[in-house]
């Protein structure tokens, strides 16, 4: 605490009614700033590190920091890096500060936080954003010029970067972190051990539980229906099944020309049409008789 002299010796500098200096009012003030945006997304190593990377460098560092191990497999993860990834590269090309990248990460981070932990709608979260830019942002306020992270220009960036890159698609992060997906099975490895099928030690597997190929070769019993008929067909003898072969072998059609299966055809489709015929005409002579009955009825009224 500075203390000033005075005729009667030592005295505070300057003390409020409530006993506090101006110095300490600032560093409780500047301790309360500290907190906007605390802890730090990435440290001040990890920045360093991926600022001498490519974009592929860049994309495997946030990987490696953020312990993502399924990015081919998980569309949620994939989806984070490539908002983590893009918004370091948009910051890159910011030209920012370690500060301000760190802020900046920090910050993208807090909105992804507060949209999946608290629920946070679109209109709360721009609330937040306009009072997290209002302490880290420019201020009109001379004495706390060395707290602003972002300049006015810088500061207006960040809104519309955010604009459309996160508020813009606010309610696909919305289906991203409260909606449940299906985990599709894209692959799948079947070891099966074939027993024997019979005199073994252990009963056969069920048919169910193996392809039919499998149970076919291997497993399924010899037919024995079949080679019941064969020793019937033995036991007629030759003749018999020869005799049986002839007649199947017959062709019911033969000795009948073109022009007798035509005039038969013609036949049957002309047997067939008169019999239609004669019930439409019997079905409108009714109703020619019902129509000239009402007819009558009329005139006599």
């Amino acid at each position: 605490m500075s203390v000033g002299t005075t005729p009667g010796g030592t005295t505070p500098a300057a003390t409020t009614s409530a006993g506090t200096t101006p110095d300490s009012e600032r560093d409780a003030e500047f301790q309360e700033h500290e907190k906007i945006l605390s802890p730090d997304f990435l440290s001040v190593a990890q920045i360093t590190e991926m600022l001498a990377e490519d974009v592929d460098g860049v994309q495997q560092k946030l990987k490696k920091f953020l312990n993502f191990k399924n990015l081919h497999t998980c569309l949620k993860e994939a989806i984070l890096l490539d908002y983590y990834v893009s918004g370091f590269l948009w910051a890159r090309g910011m030209e920012f500060s370690v500060i301000q990248y760190s802020k900046f990460m920090t910050l993208l981070d807090m909105l992804l936080h507060n949209l999946r932990t608290l629920h946070m709608s679109l209109e709360d979260s721009i609330k937040w954003l306009g009072e997290v830019m209002a302490e880290i942002g420019p201020s009109h306020s001379q004495k706390n010029e060395e707290w602003n992270v972002f300049n006015i220009k810088q500061a207006n960036a960040v809104i519309d970067y955010l604009k459309i890159s996160l508020f813009q698609h606010y309610k696909l992060y919305e289906f991203l972190f409260y909606s449940t997906r299906e985990e599709i099975v894209i692959g799948t490895e079947q070891v099966l051990e074939v027993v024997k099928a019979s005199r073994g030690l252990f009963p056969d597997p069920l048919e169910e539980g193996i392809s039919f190929d499998i149970y076919s070769t291997f497993i399924e019993p010899p037919p024995t229906l079949d080679t019941e008929m064969k020793g019937l067909d033995q036991e007629q003898g030759p003749e018999e099944s020869q005799s049986e072969a002839n007649t199947s072998d017959v062709d019911p059609l033969v000795g009948f020309t073109i022009k007798d299966i035509k005039a038969v055809l013609d036949q049957v489709t002309d047997d067939i049409l008169i019999g239609i015929q004669t019930a439409i005409n019997e079905k409108l002579q009714i109703q020619e008789e019902a129509f000239n009955a009402r007819i009558e009825k009329l005139k006599k009224a």
